[in-house]
């Protein structure tokens, strides 16, 4: 996995770009950061709004996949590795991607 420190819009997308040319991604899986109601707040369309131009500028396919809770997941998986060290934002915001992200390779599995 790759993380991408956030510079800008642009910046941002060229590296998705980058990426997704240089290991032949065939899709990207994006977390849509939904309220607990299901609804879509402030953020959500931010993450569309970016969605948006990333997929005006690529042939790869994007996805979103429902991102409540895995925040919360990833600090209870972090916890038990690292009850009494500090952890770095960056850290929780990769093992949450990575939640997602096999949430929604379990899915695909079984359709």
């Amino acid at each position: 996995m790759t993380i991408i420190t956030r510079q800008n819009e642009t910046a941002d997308i060229e590296a998705i770009i980058n990426i997704t040319s240089q290991h032949q991604v065939e899709r990207v899986v994006v977390g849509l950061p939904r309220s607990m109601d299901g609804s879509l707040g402030k953020q959500a369309e931010k993450v569309e709004a970016f969605v948006q131009k990333l997929s005006s500028q690529t042939k790869v396919p994007v996805e979103f996949r429902d991102e409540r809770l895995s925040t919360v997941s990833a600090r209870r998986l972090m916890q038990a590795a690292y009850a009494k060290k500090p952890r770095k934002k960056a850290l929780d915001d990769a093992v949450a991607a990575a939640i997602i992200l096999q949430g929604y390779l379990d899915e695909e599995r079984f359709l």
